[in-house]
């Protein structure tokens, strides 16, 4: 979605505010800079561990590059729910450089949301693969498969980002331009057409398989964990990929349904991110652990399981 657009929408108050709309946007961006705040921190603690504490292997590759790519995500989150802030309460809301930093801001914060779903889907593939081809997985897998996966989907990820905000720029995106409804259907298919049905696919025949085949070596936690993972993917994808569409096409009545719909989006890409990290923590808990070294533990029995 333009970040720039969501501002002008900010800037220019229609008859469809209230007397206090501002104030609950302005708390509601606040709360979403707090839960910010939370899956940063989980984010740097599964790098910092996968970094300098864990020997990794070739699944824990693809988990180190997500939180790499979730926790830049946050960071360019929260600056632009506080560029927000300013631009709704602050005394100088057109500073000097907001465009240009805006344009920056979105450039690195869609890098980062598209880059953290495609290396996501790739955890989800490598994990289904494990299962249903073990033989192939462990003796004729390329043994640098996760660090070129990471690379390509990088580079994807920085290439759709610059084509969606390089080409579809806000003028493009209000005039509805061919060019931009040709950027708008490429990202739309990239998401809902091909990464989510792959993370529902491989995550539901994970769990088939696992079930059938394996069910007592895997405890009902995992099951469970699983599918709140897909369940967070879904969150975290659909809102966002159909807001941008109906922005673009002016499906939304008013200014006001189209700022709750953006932090609604908001508040599902920030939870998926910051539940990634924790999901690890809970799938390696085990009993109430207090020691310091429990937190690499679980990260060890995490990415076992």
């Amino acid at each position: 979605m333009n970040v720039t657009s969501m501002n002008d929408t900010l800037d220019e108050p229609s008859s469809s505010y209230s007397e206090y709309s501002y104030i609950y946007i302005t708390i509601v961006a606040a709360v979403a800079i707090c839960l910010c705040i939370v899956g940063l921190i989980g984010n740097v603690i599964v790098f910092w561990y996968l970094c300098f504490k864990i020997q990794r292997n070739k699944y824990e590759v693809y988990i180190m590059n997500l939180s790499v790519a979730d926790a830049v995500f946050i960071i360019f989150t929260t600056l632009i729910l506080m560029i927000q802030i300013n631009t709704i309460i602050g005394k100088d809301p057109e500073f000097i450089g907001k465009e240009s930093l805006y344009l920056f801001i979105e450039i690195l914060h869609n890098t980062m949301q598209y880059s953290g779903m495609y290396i996501l889907t790739a955890v989800s593939m490598e994990r289904c693969s494990s299962v249903l081809f073990p033989f192939w997985y462990r003796s004729h897998r390329p043994r640098h498969l996760s660090t070129i996966m990471c690379t390509a989907l990088w580079i994807l990820g920085s290439l759709e980002s610059l084509l969606e905000n390089l080409v579809c720029t806000e003028d493009a995106f209000l005039e509805q331009t061919s060019q931009c409804l040709a950027v708008q259907i490429i990202v739309f298919s990239l998401a809902i057409g091909i990464c989510l049905p792959i993370m529902v696919i491989s995550s539901f025949t994970l769990l088939i398989k696992v079930k059938r085949s394996l069910k007592r070596q895997y405890t009902p936690k995992l099951f469970i964990i699983i599918l709140i993972a897909v369940l967070v993917f879904i969150l975290s994808v659909l809102p966002l990929s159909f807001l941008s569409l109906l922005i673009y096409f002016k499906l939304i009545p008013t200014d006001l349904v189209t700022v709750i719909f953006f932090y609604v989006t908001t508040y599902c890409t920030v939870l998926s991110c910051i539940s990634n990290p924790y999901i690890y923590f809970i799938v390696g808990r085990k009993g109430k652990q207090k020691t310091p070294h429990s937190i690499q533990e679980a990260l060890q029995r995490a990415f076992r399981e």
